[in-house]
């Protein structure tokens, strides 16, 4: 089952050149996003206001009924923004970022560094750092900041 993880504090050094304006969608909204099931565009994200992106940003997603606020609350703007439902995703049992291994992904895109990651390693991170290395080390994603990433995480 899901970890309680206090993401409102999790701003990553990596993310310093667009965090403060939100023009990009936060490593800490984009779990919240996998958790709630929704998928948000970034032209979406640029149709909510300042305000709105902010409190994406500051709504509590732990429990089961905060998940469920924020799920509908982002289908509401969504709706209201687009016109169009907000698409679903699937909610998995367990999430990928709650493994005890380093999943392959992620190992494969630290050996292009010539990193590796034990799995020890992996276990001592929080898991919103094991969801950004997943995220930016996704096939087709520019992982740009995965290096940075590792840096921070004090992994390379």
């Amino acid at each position: 089952m899901l970890q309680t993880i206090d993401m409102t504090s999790h701003t990553f050094q990596f993310e310093a050149d667009f965090v403060d304006s939100l023009r990009c969608i936060p490593m800490q909204v984009r779990l919240k996003l996998d958790i709630s099931g929704i998928k948000l565009s970034l032209a979406q994200w640029h149709q909510f206001s300042e305000a709105q992106r902010q409190q994406l940003v500051e709504m509590p997603c732990d429990t089961p009924s905060e998940i469920a606020q924020y799920r509908t609350t982002l289908q509401n703007w969504i709706l209201s923004a687009t016109d169009q439902p907000a698409k679903e995703l699937a909610v998995p049992d367990h999430f990928p970022w709650e493994a005890a291994t380093v999943p392959d992904s992620v190992q494969q895109q630290a050996a292009t560094f010539d990193y590796h990651i034990a799995d020890s390693q992996w276990q001592q991170l929080e898991p919103v750092q094991r969801f950004a290395l997943i995220k930016l080390s996704r096939p087709g994603h520019e992982n740009k900041n995965f290096q940075p990433a590792m840096a921070e995480f004090g992994l390379a």
